[in-house]
């Protein structure tokens, strides 16, 4: 398996950037990856097992399911049901830990995944760079001060 891990520091409270995360069909709103979104069959962006489907800035279509949603950790995972990366088992967990000195929030994101070893070094630097990283940064422009 191979595993990706990006963490940033993001000057805002956990709870304010958890407001942004937690909903999983916002990703237009903080992902400038991102084009589109949308719950399919109408469920609630918060109900474990609802699937998004989303269009990215370069048109290629990504399909995710929530796995699990805590409020009480900050934290949400997905898995990849569909996607032009060619990744198999996928499955990834975006967490918030307050940082009570400064009142900033650590923010943590992983996946893990199979993919043809010819391919592990892009998609790790594509994910973790492109996808993860580039989401974080956002997020801390979003809240600089």
């Amino acid at each position: 398996m191979t595993k990706v891990y990006v963490s940033s520091v993001i000057p805002a409270p956990a709870a304010d950037v958890w407001k942004v995360v937690r909903d999983f069909n916002g990703l237009p709103g903080w992902a400038p990856f991102v084009a589109e979104s949308r719950i399919e069959q109408n469920a609630h962006a918060d109900r474990i097992g609802c699937i998004r489907s989303f269009t990215l800035r370069d048109g290629g279509r990504i399909r995710e399911k929530l796995l699990a949603l805590s409020d009480y950790d900050l934290s949400c995972s997905y898995v990849i049901l569909e996607s032009p990366m060619q990744v198999e088992n996928y499955v990834a967990t975006l967490s918030l830990t307050p940082i009570t000195d400064g009142n900033l929030t650590l923010a943590e994101w992983q996946a893990e995944f199979d993919c043809a070893p010819e391919r592990e070094a892009a998609l790790t630097r594509q994910i973790g760079s492109g996808v993860f990283q580039a989401a974080l940064t956002a997020l801390k422009q979003r809240f600089g001060r």
